[in-house]
């Protein structure tokens, strides 16, 4: 009996280390970083993904699945973990009304894009719903708090 109370604390040590936490700032940075400097963004298009204007280009798309799989929202075999996206980036949003949206834009890739591509298109719609609008908001209240310091 204690071997079998051991070996199923061990099990659940195993998975409590594996389970998805939302990132801190510091760790968003650190990975927007690492992410940065193995696909670089030239001038422009660094200007044109920090207001939001992400065109569908390569260079941006290999960046965005290099960001989304550093964070843990995106997997190339699964797409996107919409529960993890619903628990970073629930702003003021009910965690049930992120979900909902994020799954509305996640698909199974049926067409068989390229992972980055597939990855860009779930990222494109989020960022045209009711979350990327709040992001968008939060992002820029972060930059004015910024300057202020």
């Amino acid at each position: 009996m204690k071997f079998f109370i051991v070996i199923l604390a061990v099990v659940a040590l195993v998975y409590a280390k594996d389970e998805w936490v939302p990132k801190t700032e510091a760790e968003l940075k650190v990975i927007v970083k690492e992410c940065l400097k193995d696909f670089p963004l030239n001038n422009e298009q660094l200007q044109k993904y920090t207001t939001f204007q992400q065109p569908d280009e390569e260079p941006i798309r290999k960046y965005m699945l290099c960001t989304a799989k550093g964070v843990g929202f995106f997997s190339e075999h699964e797409g996107y973990h919409v529960d993890r996206v619903a628990k970073q980036f629930k702003l003021d949003l009910d965690e049930a009304e992120v979900a909902v949206i994020t799954e509305g834009c996640a698909d199974k890739n049926a067409e068989g894009s390229s992972v980055d591509v597939w990855a860009y298109r779930g990222h494109k719609c989020v960022m045209a719903s009711k979350i990327g609008e709040r992001l968008r908001v939060y992002i820029q209240n972060l930059k004015k708090e910024a300057k202020k310091h």
